[in-house]
């Protein structure tokens, strides 16, 4: 049975497995020799063109494009073939370059076969291909898929904008606030974390076995071997690292993993915050028929797509701690502990693409729980003593917050109450109207405007 994902010792590649088939193309072993390939290829066309290296065979635009086929008709055949003289060398990127070398000959460019992988360390090759994937991956799945989610939470906010809710500082009843305002804050996050993910762009570095182009000046001086590697490592997308040891040491990937790991945090934030105002009876979630929240009571309806979304989050956040601090690190020129770590790059983000579908599939469940949310801004005037001590302030009142505190703290006021404390206030006649026609549900100062003007984030 090698298709039955029940074997699966991950979650990923069992439980999850189709959710998280996209990464495929990005992270799996094929992805990574397909993507080492591409750079071996693109460098052997380009110094076959560089007048200055009269020993390499110049190439016609017709043999350019049988060898630029090599990269792009390549299959999972030619994987297996790869994986198949690995065995045998021991060493995954040789392998590349043996095969290479075999389709080379079967073009009739013998003559080429030697400046396969030419002037290049392994890392030369790994370092290009890892940022390759990493930056491919982030433009084309991870920034739409977040910024779907971003557009979600912004329409939810607008849409919310004008329902008031208590807000709470500290677990307790504070200043209310509107249920689309709660929205706009998360999406206004998002849009932050997101821009900086899509701004940064990765490195790579081409300087040989210890970033010294020890070999590249052997084999001639004429070439500016500097200004040709830039522009080999710019034609990929990539930016340039000028000073590097054996390994290019990582340091915008580790920016860029840390920004995912902050940007995590607030979906974790997020999904706690949805869970609590599922607790609270704020929001409900739409049944499903079939659908079982408990084995034992049939009640249920637990918020488990915001809890598998925390969860998996918190995993992804564990990986990317690890491979941060792992990467900027090596023993003198280098380690191979670098290149294990980076092997994971895949599950980290599998997980956070499993979160953000199981976000999606929560937030088309929930809807506001307008009865409970209106009951509980009935039951808590005592919210308004600080629009109370704002116009003592105003109007001069000495030591006016002590005196609020001391007729309110620690206390439920009704509406009767509330009046009350209103009628005995020595202050002036609008103020005082103000006061009188203010109720919880009222007070939200910008709320609905701000959740609003989250769309333009």
């Amino acid at each position: 049975m090698p298709n039955e994902n029940l074997l699966a010792i991950t979650p990923i590649d069992g439980r999850y497995e189709s959710r998280t088939k996209c990464l495929s193309d990005y992270f799996s072993e094929f992805a990574l020799i397909k993507t080492r390939v591409e750079v071996e290829i693109n460098w052997l066309i380009l110094i076959s063109n560089n007048k200055s290296l009269s020993f390499i065979p110049n190439l016609s635009l017709g043999q350019q494009k049988k060898v630029l086929n090599i990269f792009k008709e390549f299959s999972i055949q030619d994987a297996r073939e790869i994986k198949k003289i690995e065995k045998k060398t021991n060493h995954d990127v040789k392998a590349i370059e043996l095969f290479i070398v075999k389709k080379l000959k079967k073009l009739k460019l013998n003559k080429l076969c030697e400046f396969v992988h030419f002037c290049c360390t392994s890392e030369d090759i790994n370092n290009l291909s890892y940022s390759l994937m990493l930056q491919r991956f982030l433009n084309q799945e991870f920034s739409p898929a977040m910024g779907a989610l971003q557009k979600k939470l912004s329409s939810l906010a607008k849409k919310w904008s004008k329902i008031s809710m208590l807000a709470f500082t500290h677990g307790q009843p504070a200043s209310p606030t509107t249920l689309g305002k709660e929205f706009a804050n998360y999406s206004y996050r998002l849009t932050f974390h997101l821009d900086l993910i899509k701004s940064s762009k990765q490195k790579g570095k081409f300087n040989g076995a210890s970033g010294n182009y020890n070999a590249h000046l052997i084999a001639s001086q004429k070439v500016n071997w500097e200004s040709l590697s830039k522009r080999f490592v710019n034609s990929l997308g990539l930016n340039f690292s000028s000073h590097s040891t054996q390994i290019e040491l990582k340091d915008a990937m580790a920016c860029q993993l840390s920004n995912t790991h902050n940007l995590n945090n607030v979906l974790i934030d997020f999904s706690q915050d949805i869970w609590l105002l599922i607790s609270k009876n704020y929001l409900r979630q739409n049944l499903n028929a079939g659908e079982v929240g408990s084995s034992t009571m049939p009640h249920k309806v637990n918020p488990i797509d915001f809890e598998n979304a925390e969860g998996n989050l918190s995993i992804a956040n564990g990986l990317l701690i690890a491979l941060k601090n792992k990467i900027q690190i090596s023993r003198l020129q280098r380690d191979l502990s670098d290149s294990t770590v980076l092997r994971n790059l895949g599950s980290l983000f599998a997980y956070i693409i499993i979160s953000l579908d199981s976000l999606e599939k929560g937030l088309a469940k929930i809807e506001p729980n307008k009865e409970i949310i209106v009951e509980d801004l009935d039951n808590s005037w005592e919210i308004l003593t600080e629009a109370i001590q704002t116009l003592l302030r105003k109007n001069g009142i000495e030591d006016s917050y002590t005196k609020i505190k001391s007729i309110s703290r620690g206390k439920k006021l009704d509406y009767h109450s509330y009046i009350k404390i209103i009628d005995d206030l020595k202050i002036n006649k609008a103020d005082k109207e103000l006061l009188y026609s203010l109720t919880p549900a009222k007070y939200i100062g910008l709320a609905d405007k701000l959740a609003k003007s989250s769309l333009k984030s």
